[in-house]
């Protein structure tokens, strides 16, 4: 059944309050490895309500107010409490676009043995590091869909300005940037869902210099005409996609260097985003 509601219990209290209202429980603490409050997240699943069909993460002002004014309701419980770190908040949102399709389950990862296997099943993963800037354990909230999902379009940003515009035509943010060494112009990739399977992306790839840009040129990818490495000084780094070929992407995100292993040995294909970043960008078909 789809998910209709998202909480977030701090207390004993709360989980109490919580369960008599008929909410489900995951068993994982969004805390893990840090003490201080014991933040767990809870659901309902109903044949009856709308459905959830996004959910976005904030951890300063500006990606909560394009959230706030593109319609996510937010739930006001911060997943860092009591132990410092950002201010992480859970948003979601029940849209009718073609990129909003129902979410059914949701899972929370905290190794990359787990994470490997969601990619297998076809798990949705969200880029956003639940104990983001507290340590502790690498957290990660996943998602399955009602239907098969597959990405039709690849976007980035390195300002606010169009986040809801973004958010109101279906899109997804991947709640990360990508340029972790940059002082400003922090850069988001941004993926639109579709139900479709001919109008699905089937390859990306990244750019590191010009020979590799010419190539990709070459061969008709189309190129997102935003600098992932922007603000860092260092070399110009773009991503790429195309829609010719024959299996079709179904999901893309981050990945650790230490997730780069267990990733491939579920065939996901793992690109690094540059030489100087922890980060690396996974897509599964």
């Amino acid at each position: 059944m789809p998910i209709t509601q998202i909480a977030i219990s701090l207390t004993d209290t709360e989980e109490s309050q919580l369960r008599a209202q008929g909410f489900r429980k995951n068993d994982v603490d969004l805390n893990e490895g840090l003490g201080g409050n014991t933040i767990y997240l809870w659901y309902k699943d109903e044949s009856s309500g709308q459905a959830v069909t996004r959910i976005e993460f904030s951890y300063n002002v500006n990606m909560a107010r394009g959230l706030s004014d593109a319609g996510f309701r937010k739930i006001d419980k911060n997943l860092n409490a009591g132990v410092g770190g950002a201010c992480v908040y859970l948003w979601y949102y029940k849209g009718t676009t073609e990129a909003d399709v129902a979410i059914t389950d949701l899972h929370v990862s905290t190794d990359a043995t787990d994470e490997s296997l969601k990619v297998r099943f076809g798990w949705e993963k969200w880029s956003c590091n639940l104990n983001k800037g507290a340590g502790g354990d690498r957290i990660f909230l996943w998602v399955m869909r009602e239907i098969p999902v597959y990405i039709s379009d690849v976007t980035a940003t390195s300002s606010w300005t169009s986040d809801v515009d973004l958010f109101e035509r279906g899109y997804t943010r991947l709640d990360d940037h990508t340029n972790k060494d940059a002082d400003t112009g922090k850069v988001f990739i941004w993926y639109l869902l579709t139900t479709v399977k001919r109008k699905a992306i089937r390859d990306l790839q990244v750019s590191h210099n010009p020979d590799e840009y010419n190539n990709f040129q070459e061969q008709g990818f189309n190129v997102v005409n935003m600098d992932l490495n922007k603000g860092t000084g260092k070399n110009q780094v773009f991503l790429w996609f195309r829609k010719d070929g024959n299996n079709p992407i179904k999901g893309i995100g981050f990945a650790t260097n230490k997730d780069i292993k267990p990733y491939r040995s579920v065939g996901a294909t793992v690109i690094k985003l540059t030489k100087f970043s922890t980060a690396n960008l996974f897509f599964n078909r």
